[in-house]
């Protein structure tokens, strides 16, 4: 597959490069990594997403180049959707803009959408599939390039906290750092530059704090009216759903974002008991073993009871 991928390069001038809506660290930082690498290659290269770059990664290489509208007539010799899962949350459009397509992704049960399909679960980042494909062209990763490979990483592992920290994950990280990659300038990029109007956002999130009788379990919300208060946008939550998760015998977080009148956003972590991939599922979304996502129609009460009720069922069995 990647010898595919790599005759693709080869033999295409104009590249596309997308990941998906509401962008994190590895959708953006595999997105530029690849983009970057693209164009020290001397090709021509449009970086995609629709929803642009979050301020908490505006210090990654080539970030002021990622487009949020493509010409309708635009064509591409082949379109690279990375993290995405399906092609919809990346654009749909981008099938009939490109000749050749690929999904590179680490996500299970990711759509084969493309011609081409490479998709490992066991990858810790998408954007270490991206640093598999460089190496195996042969082709030397640069400082800019290595910034956005260990960004992915550092921000898909929880910060080397998570189960998908393996082995690979590690190494690669360290190979960047060899190369140049400064772990405290991106760190804190990451997590100690973030504006006022995030922390009051929090401010009104944390008193919403739910956790279930039986404790393992727990949730917090945030609604419409609590970001047009603080001024914030829909990526100012990012990590919210740690706060739930911190909780001592909480097996599953659940943070719930209103995204219209009668709809809610939730995402799933999980400690490693319980499989919240196929919880999220269930409800229509997908996502990993432990970190996953669904929009759920209804009001936020009938929301939250529809997903106690699930996870109390599948804590219940699982002891």
């Amino acid at each position: 597959m990647i010898e595919q991928i790599l005759s693709t390069i080869r033999e295409g001038r104009r590249f596309l490069v997308a990941s998906h809506e509401n962008p994190d660290g590895d959708a953006i930082g595999s997105t530029l990594a690849l983009a970057n690498a693209l164009r020290e290659m001397g090709k021509e290269v449009v970086a995609y997403n629709q929803d642009g770059v979050p301020n908490d990664y505006r210090f990654l290489p080539g970030w002021e180049n990622v487009a949020t509208v493509i010409p309708d007539d635009a064509r591409f010799d082949a379109g690279f959707v990375l993290d995405a899962g399906e092609l919809s949350r990346a654009g749909s459009w981008i099938r009939e803009a490109c000749r050749t397509l690929a999904n590179i992704d680490h996500h299970p049960h990711s759509d084969n959408f493309g011609e081409i399909y490479w998709v490992d679960e066991n990858a810790s980042a998408t954007g270490v599939m991206v640093y598999r494909l460089l190496q195996a062209a042969g082709w030397p990763i640069s400082q800019d390039v290595a910034t956005c490979i260990y960004t992915t990483i550092l921000s898909d592992t929880g910060s080397f906290r998570y189960s998908n920290a393996d082995p690979e994950a590690f190494r690669v990280a360290g190979e960047m750092v060899a190369l140049g990659v400064d772990p405290w300038s991106i760190a804190s990029g990451l997590y100690e530059s973030q504006e006022e109007s995030r922390l009051r956002l929090l401010a009104l999130a944390l008193p919403t704090l739910d956790v279930a009788p039986c404790g393992t379990f727990a949730a917090i919300t945030v609604t419409n009216e609590m970001l047009a208060a603080t001024g914030c946008r829909p990526e100012h939550t990012d990590r919210f759903v740690n706060y739930p998760r911190s909780v001592r015998g909480v097996e599953v977080a659940i943070f719930f974002r209103q995204t219209g009148p009668d709809s809610y956003k939730v995402g799933f972590r999980s400690k490693g008991r319980i499989d919240v991939g196929a919880l999220a599922r269930e409800f229509g979304g997908g996502g990993h073993h432990n970190a996953a996502g669904a929009v759920v129609e209804g009001s936020l009460q009938a929301v939250r009871d529809q997903v106690f009720s699930r996870l109390g069922e599948l804590l219940s069995t699982s002891r």
